[in-house]
């Protein structure tokens, strides 16, 4: 049974576009109040909560945040929690995709990659906590299904989305009875936007490798989060994988 999520506020890190957008505005479109983080996209995020604004007055807000700086991850709770007076669910969608071959690795894309992957959920969650608390919230994280089978390359990035799984799994049971974690591990839903990063032969075999045989849609992932975040009263420390089937490939 879903319940009643009117007026209640979600934070959605990397909300400002691709998937981040979606889920957004699916949350927003559902009722919710929604505090918009970005890092880079402001014209994006300014767009976005216009739009918002648009439908349904002083229900969107954004906020600038690199979040591997260790010192905004109060900040955007306490602003989120001061603007709309509560916080329900946390989404950490905002995450640093890119190749890091082993004899290419620094710290720097170490820094980067676990930054915005692994420690700001955990940070987030930290001080999310006592509001999410009160409200009996709930989290959701953004993994990845390749986990299983890492990328070639993608040493780090890799690393950091599985530390995401074991991150939820420790939340729900440290965040319990009154706060549920899970996660969502996309599979092929979005490619990058640097069309030359995957080759059409690529493309194809990923393809391929789903048992639907296509690429999920933004949809697919906003909807499950509702899911989770609405529905899943039971549910916590879960993956869900909204993948095509592509998990068994791999």
């Amino acid at each position: 049974m879903t319940e009643n999520i009117t007026n209640k506020t979600a934070l959605i890190t990397g909300g400002a576009r691709r998937i981040g957008a979606h889920i957004s505005e699916h949350l927003h479109g559902k009722g919710m109040n929604v505090l918009i983080h970005y890092r880079q996209s402001e014209n994006e995020a300014k767009k976005l909560k216009a739009k918002l604004n648009k439908r349904r007055k002083n229900s969107a807000e954004i906020f600038q945040a690199d979040l591997n700086d260790e010192n905004v991850y109060k900040d955007l709770i306490d602003f989120t929690t001061k603007h709309f007076k509560r916080l329900d669910f946390l989404i950490n969608n905002a995450s640093s995709y890119y190749p890091t071959p082993l004899n290419k690795l620094n710290i720097a894309d170490w820094n980067d990659l676990l930054g915005s992957n692994l420690k700001a959920p955990l940070f987030l969650a930290k001080h999310a906590a006592p509001y999410l608390e009160k409200t009996k919230g709930s989290i959701v994280n953004i993994t990845d299904t390749r986990i299983k089978s890492p990328k070639k390359s993608y040493i780090i990035y890799s690393i950091a989305k599985a530390g995401l799984v074991t991150l939820t799994h420790s939340l729900a049971q440290e965040l319990s009875p009154n706060i549920r974690v899970n996660a969502v591990a996309p599979g092929p839903i979005l490619w990058p936007e640097d069309k030359n990063e995957f080759s059409k032969t690529y493309r194809e075999k990923v393809v391929n490798e789903t048992l639907l045989k296509k690429i999920g849609n933004p949809s697919d992932i906003s909807e499950a989060i509702f899911y989770l975040l609405t529905s899943a009263s039971y549910t916590t420390g879960h993956v869900l994988e909204v993948d095509g089937g592509r998990s068994f490939s791999l």
